[in-house]
């Protein structure tokens, strides 16, 4: 029996720049129609990244068997040098040499809010990459094309393996009918608040509703922790508190990579739920999304002080 992890996502560089005021102060409510803004940003870091990039890096931090699926520019070959030094598994990653390496360009004020945009680039043909009749324990469907993401979500059902559905970036790609096509699939949902606001309104049901047709449904909630729903009861999960906040970017990934870890180890879903929120706490003390470098024993430590889980 396999423990493997399979990532379905994007794999990205992040060009990540900081603007050292706020963004309401320029973003004015009565102009949005309007909307022309331009913000001086003194710092800028090239970072490996992308969702399926970032969730794998967690992951391995834990000491999972992970490979990431994904497809990439010619401009990939040190990212998967990179993630092959870190025992990733890469044969699920296609090269594609004639397009980019898709880019996410993020720009973070001093309330850790952030804009972004996002070149595709090679994740276009990411529905070309077909996983069937690689063997896992788990997976997740991570931001990507929404082909991409559909045609993974089918793969996985077909084959029987139980994954996570991760909305996040994608969520413009996808309407009310995509949403339900998408869960009837799915085996646990995953959204930050926001993003479940929007889910809501998109299907016209509660979060807890939906939960009810799923084994579970993992909502973030930033420095108020994270709430789980499933069997019909909602559990709250306490934050970490952390002494500095450096960088968001890649929060909600380390979040999913804890959460597939007690998923794929047989923990309770509670006990999964508080092992992401201590990998979105480490993360969210460093800057980019796979800068931290935190010892499985600390991670372990963390979590036994705070939630009294053991790790091993």
């Amino acid at each position: 029996m396999t423990n493997k992890i399979l990532v379905c996502g994007s794999v990205a560089f992040d060009t990540i720049t900081v603007f050292e005021g706020h963004f309401k102060d320029h973003i004015l409510p009565d102009s949005i129609q309007s909307l022309s803004v331009s913000f001086f940003v003194p710092s800028m870091r090239k970072e490996y990244g992308g969702c399926a990039g970032n969730i794998a890096y967690n992951l391995r931090l834990l000491g999972a068997d992970v490979a990431p699926v994904g497809t990439v520019g010619a401009d990939a070959s040190d990212y998967l040098d990179y993630m092959k030094r870190l025992g990733i598994d890469t044969s699920l990653v296609r090269v594609l040499p004639d397009m980019f390496t898709p880019q996410c360009f993020i720009t973070t004020d001093l309330d850790s809010n952030q804009i972004a945009s996002f070149h595709p680039g090679a994740m276009a043909r990411s529905f070309e990459n077909d996983l069937s009749g690689t063997e896992a324990a788990w997976a997740i469907v991570a931001p990507d094309s929404k082909e991409g993401m559909f045609a993974n979500a089918e793969r996985l059902k077909a084959q029987g393996t139980p994954f996570i559905f991760d909305l996040g970036q994608a969520m413009p790609l996808f309407d009310g009918e995509d949403l339900k096509r998408m869960l009837d699939m799915a085996d646990v949902l995953t959204a930050n608040d926001y993003e479940a606001s929007v889910i809501e309104q998109r299907m016209g049901r509660s979060i807890e509703d939906i939960a009810r047709g799923l084994r579970a449904a993992v909502v973030t909630r930033g420095a108020e922790g994270a709430t789980l729903y499933t069997d019909g009861t909602t559990e709250h999960i306490d934050p970490i508190r952390v002494d500095s906040i450096v960088d968001p970017t890649g929060c909600g990934d380390a979040h999913r990579a804890g959460l597939l870890y007690g998923l794929v180890n047989d923990w309770s879903l509670i006990d999964a739920c508080r092992l992401a929120n201590v990998m979105g706490a480490i993360k969210i003390s460093s800057k980019g999304p796979q800068n931290h470098q935190p010892a499985r024993a600390d991670i372990g430590a963390m979590l036994k002080q705070h939630y009294g889980v053991d790790l091993a």
